[in-house]
């Protein structure tokens, strides 16, 4: 039996890796294999296409090719920039700040460091989910050696002012680093004009493979490179121990290089899909609520709520559409989402919040269609009986909310 055609809306947790993406790492499978740390002719042919790539991906964020540095994904770079440079720093001071709406790599990687005896400070936001600059400010102490925020929110897509941090930071001597998962080869990040210094970001957010991502360690005088968190052969510059997974960091360069490419073009045909779906929606339904609309927000990414229906049961009955509940590396947890209660919204808000991105490979017809539905559904379980795929009120709301927040 075929399967029945997916409408993808859920860019945020992964993209479809692009043809040209995959073209380009056939050949490192089967033909060019070889190992790139090997000293034969082979392992430099392999070493030269690493090197191809780590120049396509410095050219779409500004920086240099030396200070590319290949992980397994975002997760580990955030893993390395926190635990790293926590340990590089630790006997300049213990403070890190951060914020609470980071993903939960960062949050969880702070508090492994507080375990540690770090003092973490974790700063709140506006409804909009934005760091104040001001705030960030008052946080700081002489003891403060590390600051992580996010470049843009992976469940509702609003932008921290990147430059005004970066510079906050370099007046009192403060690393920092940003989570520019989302970011990256969707909106413009230029190292060269944003005093940022550690980078994390991943292929499979920009239609590259997954398995692979960056850290971005930046050539500053006076800060100190992290220490490596791996051990077992120094490669990449000793920061990062293992073998090279070549044919992923083919994939990453060449999506990197589509992404430089289509910079502009891809914003502009995200955010009208986006904003036709979201108009959509808004026309033919009342009671759906736009998170973080009065914010500078990613051009592809809307985070909806839609009184009175509970998110889960809506997407259970809209199998054709991909779309989530919020991040998708927070899934396997029970509790609702952190960055919705940091923002403000109330529990049955929050379990009825659906995340939607769109991408490159999204159609006009595509967002039609899923309007059509949605609206449909959302009218079916909001005039329904309560029950499975019922009408859900405030007072289930809350007691699911209740029950997961303290499972």
């Amino acid at each position: 039996m075929a399967r029945r055609p997916i409408i993808y809306l859920d860019n945020n947790a992964t993209t479809r890796v692009d043809d040209a993406v995959v073209q380009a790492m056939l050949p490192y499978f089967a033909e060019e294999y070889a190992n790139a740390s090997s000293r034969h002719g082979a392992g430099s042919l392999a070493r030269a296409a690493v090197e191809v790539a780590r120049g396509q991906i410095s050219r779409l964020i500004g920086a240099e090719s030396k200070e590319i540095l290949f992980t397994s994904g975002a997760t580990e770079s955030i893993n390395l920039a926190l635990k790293g440079m926590a340990e590089a720093l630790g006997a300049r001071g213990r403070h890190i700040v951060t914020a609470e709406t980071e993903h939960n790599a960062v949050l969880d990687t702070c508090e492994v460091l507080a375990g540690a005896g770090y003092d973490l400070t974790r700063l709140g936001v506006d409804r909009q989910g934005r760091v104040d600059v001001e705030t960030l400010r008052g946080a700081l102490t002489p003891e403060t050696i590390l600051v992580s925020i996010m470049a843009a929110n992976n469940e509702i897509g609003t932008l921290a002012p990147l430059k005004e941090i970066g510079r906050l930071c370099r007046q009192h001597g403060v690393v920092f680093h940003s989570d520019a998962t989302q970011a990256v080869g969707r909106i413009p990040i230029d190292l060269r004009q944003l005093p940022i210094d550690l980078l994390s970001f991943s292929a499979h957010k920009m239609h590259g493979p997954k398995g692979v991502g960056a850290l971005v360690v930046r050539s500053r005088h006076g800060v100190p490179r992290p220490m490596p968190q791996l051990h077992g052969g120094g490669h990449e510059e000793g920061l990062r121990s293992g073998t090279l997974n070549v044919p992923a960091i083919v994939g990453f360069g060449k999506a990197a290089a589509l992404a430089a490419e289509r910079l502009e073009a891809d914003a502009e045909l995200t955010r009208s899909l986006r904003d036709r779906l979201v108009t959509g929606l808004c026309t033919h339904l009342d009671g759906v609520v736009l998170n973080g609309r009065e914010a500078e927000r990613l051009p592809h990414t809307a985070s909806l709520t839609f009184g009175g229906v509970r998110a889960d049961r809506l997407l259970s009955e809209l199998k054709e559409i991909a779309a989530s509940t919020g991040s998708a590396c927070s899934s396997a947890r029970p509790e609702p989402s952190h960055v919705l209660r940091s923002i403000g919204l109330a529990k049955e808000e929050i379990l009825s919040t659906v995340r939607f991105g769109v991408s490159r490979f999204t159609t006009v017809e595509e967002i039609d269609t899923a309007v059509d539905r949605i609206v449909r559904v959302v009218g079916q379980l909001r005039e329904g009986s309560p029950g499975p795929g019922g009408r859900t009120t405030t007072r289930d709301a809350a007691e699911l909310y209740e029950g997961n927040h303290h499972a």
